[in-house]
């Protein structure tokens, strides 16, 4: 059957696999059938760019109103919040990874250096000073340095960049697995400075404080609303939301500009990519920069929202899970990386140990379920790797390169345009 004549049975399979992911996530019925819908309609005219425009707005839309029609304080509010802020970061690392192909395992140190920007100015930890910058409520009467979040957004952006740039300094002349010994190092170093931190002083103030953590940290308080508060999620989710579609479309800007493209030569052939011309020193600084500074928003968010830096909090697990969100979601796939990022924050905190935590009980073992989640992410990559290397939404080029028998041709972006591709033959 060719793929014209299969495209009804995806879009009813997609629709049937969206509304069995919305029973088991416990998200409500009605939202769970609005989002089969669009995800049909989405795989059904992904040739028609005008289609898949409106679905989009579409699926904007149905995430904009998914808080109202659950409990404002539930669970799955905030696996939600969650998700969409570690879809954030994933989205940070596909630009290093899947975009300029270089493997970075110390993503952890762009999370916790934004971390640590929320943890300095926006909290006491600087109880000597005295500093407030537009905030209100109980923040505007606390010692320490207190500024709004959208300040501290940007100032943990700039931390993260400049990080994210002495980090790639050191990988200009390594390929492959060496990258990866490097930025695990790094990250490795990240972690130990936050957790030896309170022995760092400089001019009598500790760099961190320690095991002890940072607490309590400023609740967001965004201009003209009230500061945010923990048993009332929604604001927490449309902000997380806010900063998705931002990335979002950051990202899809940058892949499609010149230096995208530069990324993707880099990632196919760096030495074909010198000889042509591209700046190797530069594409790859900023491809470590660009991705380090989503990584350091969603941390200074996620530190907010936790109310803590702990230095327990960033453990190299944690770069793993990150990558493993790419890796799942396909490479350099914009729309995948996002949908890999929301599968494995809800199979992390929702299925495992809320519904099939008590599983081994059942059939006389004695252990729970989330004791082996790690060992259930490398199942999974493992059952990835052997049934869909490209990953659950692939990039058009790497489908390409993985797909056999696949010749000049046209085929459809994620954007729904059509681009035709030729194949060059010895």
């Amino acid at each position: 059957m060719s793929r014209e004549s299969l495209k009804p049975f995806i879009a009813v399979g997609a629709a049937l696999v969206a509304v069995l992911v919305g029973l088991l996530v416990q998200m409500d019925m009605t939202m769970s059938i609005v989002l089969a819908l669009l995800v049909g309609a989405r795989l059904f005219f992904a040739d028609n760019p005008k289609a898949v425009k409106i679905v989009s707005v579409g699926l904007i839309v149905w995430a904009i109103a998914l808080p109202l029609f659950h409990v404002e304080a539930g669970g799955f509010i905030d696996d939600a919040v969650l998700a969409l802020a570690y879809a954030v970061m994933a989205l940070g690392l596909n630009i290093i990874v899947g975009f300029a192909g270089l493997l970075d395992l110390g993503y952890v140190a762009f999370f916790a250096i934004g971390a640590l920007a929320a943890g300095w100015f926006m909290s006491g930890f600087f109880f000597d000073a005295n500093v407030h910058v537009f905030v209100s409520g109980v923040a505007s009467e606390l010692p320490g340095i207190h500024l709004n979040f959208l300040l501290v957004l940007v100032i943990a952006v700039v931390l993260c960049t400049a990080a994210g740039m002495v980090i790639g300094l050191p990988t200009l002349r390594l390929r492959g697995d060496y990258i990866a010994i490097v930025t695990l190092a790094f990250g490795e170093i990240a972690g130990r400075l936050v957790l030896n931190g309170d022995e760092i002083t400089v001019g009598g103030q500790k760099l961190t404080n320690g095991r002890q953590g940072i607490t309590p940290i400023d609740k967001i308080d965004l201009p003209f609303t009230a500061p945010f508060e923990s048993l009332n999620l929604r604001p927490w989710f449309w902000l997380a939301l806010a900063m998705l579609l931002l990335v979002l479309f950051v990202n899809y800007r940058l892949r499609d500009s010149r230096l995208g493209r530069a990324w993707i030569a880099l990632r196919e052939d760096e030495v074909a990519a010198a000889s042509m011309g591209v700046p190797l020193v530069k594409t790859k600084l900023l491809a470590y920069g660009t991705g380090a500074a989503f990584g350091g928003m969603s941390g200074a968010f996620l530190a907010s929202l936790s109310n803590t830096v702990n230095a327990d909090q960033f453990q190299f697990s944690f770069s793993i899970f990150i990558l493993a969100m790419v890796i799942l979601g396909g490479l350099g796939s914009i729309e995948g990386v996002v949908v890999g990022a929301i599968a494995l924050t809800y199979i992390n905190f929702r299925l495992i140990p809320d519904v099939l935590n008590d599983v081994p009980s059942k059939v006389g073992l004695d252990f729970d379920l989330s004791e082996l989640s790690f060992g259930i992410f490398g199942f999974l990559l493992v059952i990835m790797m052997v049934m869909r290397p490209e990953g659950l939404i692939p990039e058009r080029r790497r489908k390409l390169e993985l797909a056999e028998g696949i010749g000049a041709g046209e085929t459809a972006s994620a954007g729904g345009s059509v681009e035709t591709v030729y194949e060059a033959r010895g």
